[in-house]
């Protein structure tokens, strides 16, 4: 822990941008999170919600809930299911499963984004291999089939043994899709529309003034964890840097000093770097919020950008894995400039890459393992979430109103504890 503590306090660290990365509104609304986390580093507070909040540890052990999330939730809203630049070039793709449902997407020859089912129409097999690529055609490798990147049907081998059928009826089954802010969206329900405006709301111009469709991917990395809730909950709070982090984020952050603002769904928590301590009494025309706050910016249900206005980026999405205990994250490190050839730069990529993946994995995701193990023996009970946590109540609350409001029957509903 040493070295990664060491590396922390060197090149581990992103590197800030200048302050002229951020203009016009976005600029102002950056000075304005400066302003409250410098008032509250000065009187040692944090944004408060109004209460504390309850919630059921069975709603993280049901197994009929869980379910229930995924077609109640995941497969009914957007998911940003890639980064822009993770479909570089025209004729890229790129395959995931998600929550049991192999997609791919991709940008086909006019640089236009598609979203299929990554199943051949033939007999089922699984046309492209999870990760990315550049392709003229989606190929099955079973049988050959050849589809288009927009997804139709455009060859069958041997087709003159195969007997007649309407080739336009058998195309990839297409997903609702759009890009939007340098992400791509993607619905897991075929026939479904995606109003993103609607469902960013004023969350759009956050994203944007993160100006994520001007950067380049590094590097991609998946890693297990515990219930996807269990998961999200440790992107959303600071109140747990002195003691989990302590070698950690804790070195260039303090802890239980954050900012909290809500966006319908999404949310930003944003908290106060030690650097901020310098400057309480400086005047305002002198601050730089990208030296002085640290932000994660939060797409509902758990999609988490840190480190937006810098020149690197570490972004993961937890998403439920195969059963209740257990969720999958995809993290992945952006940069500003394109990816450097010189071999030092790249070091330093590297070493920030596996500083990440060791504090995720290594300190939140082990911890969440405990908690999970936790929660298993004090069935019936509740987990206390503290007026300093309103990330998380905020991604609690509304988890369960979206339960309710898309519930369906035959569904259970996650228990509440009304105050």
């Amino acid at each position: 822990m040493t070295e990664l503590a060491d590396a922390v306090q060197s090149e581990a660290v992103p590197a800030y941008l200048p302050s002229t990365v951020l203009d016009g509104a976005a600029r102002e609304d950056a000075l304005s999170m400066m302003r409250r986390l410098i008032a509250h580093t000065r009187n040692k507070t944090t944004d408060q919600a109004e209460s504390t909040f309850e919630e059921p540890v069975d709603n993280y052990l049901d197994e009929e809930l869980f379910a229930a999330e995924i077609e109640l939730i995941f497969k009914r809203i957007p998911l940003p299911l890639a980064l822009s630049c993770e479909l570089p070039a025209k004729n890229s793709y790129k395959a995931i499963e998600v929550v049991g449902v192999p997609v791919v997407m991709t940008r086909d020859s006019k640089g236009e984004v598609h979203a299929m089912l990554n199943v051949c129409r033939h007999r089922g097999a699984l046309i492209c291999q999870e990760g990315t690529g550049t392709s003229r055609a989606l190929t099955c490798p079973y049988h050959a089939w050849s589809y288009g990147m927009d997804g139709k049907l455009n060859g069958v081998y041997g087709e003159h043994t195969f007997g007649e059928f309407d080739k336009s009826s058998r195309g990839l089954i297409t997903l609702p899709v759009v890009e939007k802010a340098g992400l791509i969206f993607v619905c897991l329900t075929p026939g479904l529309e995606i109003d993103i405006d609607s469902w960013l709301g004023d969350f759009t111009p956050v994203l944007e003034s993160l100006k994520l469709d001007e950067c380049h991917l590094f590097s991609s990395r998946m890693m297990p964890g515990p219930n996807w809730k269990v998961a999200i909950e440790g992107y959303l709070e600071g109140y747990h840097f002195a003691s989990l982090h302590k070698d950690t984020v804790f070195k260039t952050n303090l802890s239980n000093t954050a900012i909290f603002d809500g966006f319908g769904p999404h949310e930003r928590v944003s908290f106060a770097l030690r650097e901020i301590e310098q400057h309480l009494d400086d005047p305002e025309e002198t601050w730089d919020p990208t030296a002085n706050v640290g932000a994660i910016n939060w797409i509902f249900p758990g999609f988490s950008i840190a480190g937006g206005w810098r020149q690197r980026m570490a972004i993961g999405f937890p998403l439920p894995g195969t059963k209740v205990t257990e969720s999958m994250t995809e993290q992945r490190i952006v940069v500003r400039t394109p990816i450097p050839e010189d071999a030092q730069e790249r070091h330093e990529l590297e070493v920030m890459r596996d500083w990440f993946y060791d504090v995720t994995y290594g300190e939140d995701y082990i911890t969440g393992y405990g908690v999970q193990k936790g929660v298993s023996v004090t069935g019936g009970k509740t987990q206390i979430f503290g007026r300093n946590e309103p990330g998380v109540q905020h991604a609690h609350r509304t988890i369960n109103r979206l339960m309710h409001e898309n519930h369906r029957e035959g569904y259970p509903l996650p228990r509440v504890i009304e105050h």
